[in-house]
Formats: C-alpha cells, structure tokens, sequence
C-alpha cells in the first residue's frame, strides 16, 4: 500500500467526493482526480479510483437494471469508445505535466459550464421547460468528450449532461441510465490503464483499502441529499473543483515551461 501520510491527507476528502457524487451530489464526483493529481500523477490518480468506482457501479446498476434509455447508450457509448481511444492516445503521448495542464483545464471548463447553466436558468426562470429531441450526432459528439475527460479524469459527467438534460426524461431513467454508461465506460479503462502502466498492486491495495470508506460516504451522501440545501452544496464543491483545476494548471505550467 502507499504509505506516505501526505498522500491519505488528499485521499480521504477525494475518496468523500467520490461516495457524496455517488449518493446523490454529482457534481461533486469532479474534485476527486483533480485532488489527487496534486499528490500523484493524474492518469496514476485516475488508475488508483477506478476499482473503487467500479465496485460502486455493480451497486448502482442492480438498482438501476429496469431504467436505462437504450436509444441514449446506443449513441453516447460508440462516442464513449472514440473519446477514451483519444485519451488514451494522449496520455501516452504526453508528459504527466501536460495532463495535468489538460485535467486542470478540464476542470475549469466544467465550473465555467455550470454557473453559466446556473445563470442561464435563473435568466430563463420564466420560460416553460419543454423536453427537446437530441440527435445522434449529438449523443456520438458528447459521448466523445464524457469519454476522453472520463479517461483523464473520471469527470465523464457534465458531457453526458449536456446531451441527456434536454431530453427532459424521467428522474429514475436518467440516474439509470448515467449509471449503465459509466458502469460500461469503467470497464471499458481497465485495458488501456494496464497497457499504459498505471496498475500497481501498491496502488490496488490502497483503492481496497478506501473502498470501505467510499461506500460509507455513499450512504451519507443519501443522507445529506435530504439535509443540505443543494445549491449551498453545490457553489461550495464548484469552489474546490476550480480552485484545485487552477493549481493543477499552474503545476503544468510551470513544469512545461520549467522543462
């Protein structure tokens, strides 16, 4: 197991972040690699939080199995496999400061999406929402990108959002469905990860070990979705995720520039 103090001092609250977004606070789920990759290098950090995430899948998809949209899995996941063989492409290609550069920017792109989203609501308060009708190219375009920032950062969420919320489906169809994708696109990683060598048993056992951890924050998570006012929640965790993004973007910096 990993074994330096410094390390568990991020671990936990990322491992927190990863069980809240599971137990209902999505967002959330972002500050969980960003975290890490201050500690770690953000595709080993990515790696490490795979067996717990995937191991919360097999939860979340039995509860889920009856509500799933087939129409959506069969355009977002070929767009999925596209955007993850890019990022796969990338991450090999690349030094770890340029991905983290790239997991910072990734992560100030999705704060700037939601409080434009947020303002954009609040301007159209008024307005009637009706569900729109997404298109396959659509679902392929979006699935590509939910793929290639999944694979960097396991932050696949806000692009798969950004196709699935206009459809306006029903509550338990959409969480079903978000919850087969990413169980589909988890699975999908562990190939490329082994092939770029960021699987360690040092950092398996330490996944096993804050898996525990993870499940229970999970419950919690369930727990603080009734207690919290959500957009409380919600602007604090968007707070973290850009702070985090715009320190992760300065550590790329400065060793590009630096190297």
């Amino acid at each position: 197991m990993i074994s330096d103090p410094v390390f568990y001092l991020i671990a936990v609250p990322a491992v927190l972040a990863i069980g809240l977004a599971k137990g209902g606070f999505a967002g959330v789920g972002l500050l969980a690699t960003p975290l890490l990759a201050l500690h770690l290098p953000p595709l080993e950090a990515a790696a490490l939080l795979l067996p717990i995430l995937i191991a919360q899948d097999v939860i979340s998809v039995w509860w889920y199995r009856r509500d799933w949209d087939a129409w959506n899995l069969k355009v977002l996941l070929p767009g999925a496999v596209i955007g993850m063989a890019l990022g796969w492409f990338y991450a090999a290609q690349v030094s770890d400061a340029a991905v983290r550069l790239v997991v910072g920017a990734i992560g100030v792109a999705f704060v700037a999406h939601a409080w434009l989203t947020a303002a954009l609501n609040a301007w159209r308060r008024r307005a009637p929402a009706a569900a729109q009708k997404t298109s396959a190219a659509s679902g392929l375009f979006w699935g590509a990108v939910s793929g290639f920032t999944s694979f960097l950062t396991q932050g696949g969420g806000p692009p798969f959002q950004v196709h699935v919320l206009p459809q306006r489906l029903p509550k338990l169809t959409l969480v079903g469905t978000a919850t087969v994708f990413f169980a589909i696109v988890n699975l999908l990683k562990i190939g490329p990860y082994f092939a770029l060598g960021q699987f360690t048993f040092a950092n398996f056992r330490t996944s096993l070990a804050l898996l525990p951890l993870a499940v229970a924050t999970n419950a919690l998570g369930i727990w603080l979705v009734r207690l919290t006012p959500t957009k409380l929640f919600y602007d604090l965790a968007y707070v973290l995720v850009l702070l985090v993004s715009l320190a992760l973007m300065w550590q790329g910096a400065a060793a590009l520039f630096a190297g």
